[in-house]
């Protein structure tokens, strides 16, 4: 704000105390004191609602922007979906007209489309087969890398 030094501020409170007085400068002083105060209270009040302001816009901004990219990502699964209904129609059409769809994957459940779902424990076991298998080959891994140091 001001850039006031020790001997101005004395300066002025010997100019102040000689113009003023004794008696009425302690009160100027504080009335003066109370006033810079309020207005530096309200210069910051301004500055919060500025700030605030401009970061509500920005907001805004990053909101319309989000949005946006959200209207595309629909647009852009809804084409998906599209596509995936003309294959799925596609495929059904062929396999009505007698379409080969001979596959080795035909008698292992849940590896073909159309297949039910697995249930929870069928996943269940497969993950802990899965494991098993993981852990002997680690085993094995580990006893050869032994053997051949």
């Amino acid at each position: 704000m001001l850039d006031l030094g020790f001997t101005e501020l004395a300066l002025i409170a010997g100019v102040g105390l000689v113009v003023l007085g004794p008696q009425r400068l302690p009160v100027v002083t504080r009335t003066v004191g109370a006033l810079l105060g309020r207005a530096q209270r309200y210069v910051s009040d301004v500055k919060g609602d500025i700030q605030r302001q401009m970061d509500l816009e920005e907001l805004r901004k990053a909101q319309k922007a989000v949005s946006d990219i959200g209207q595309s990502i629909q647009s852009g699964v809804s084409s998906v979906e599209q596509e995936v209904q003309g294959v799925t129609q596609g495929l059904s059409g062929e396999t009505s007209t007698g379409g080969d769809f001979a596959s080795p994957f035909d008698s292992r459940a849940g590896l073909y489309l159309g297949a039910p779902p697995r249930s929870w424990t069928q996943e269940q076991a497969d993950q802990r087969v899965r494991d098993r298998l993981r852990n002997r080959l680690r085993k094995r891994y580990l006893t050869k890398k032994r053997q051949h140091e």
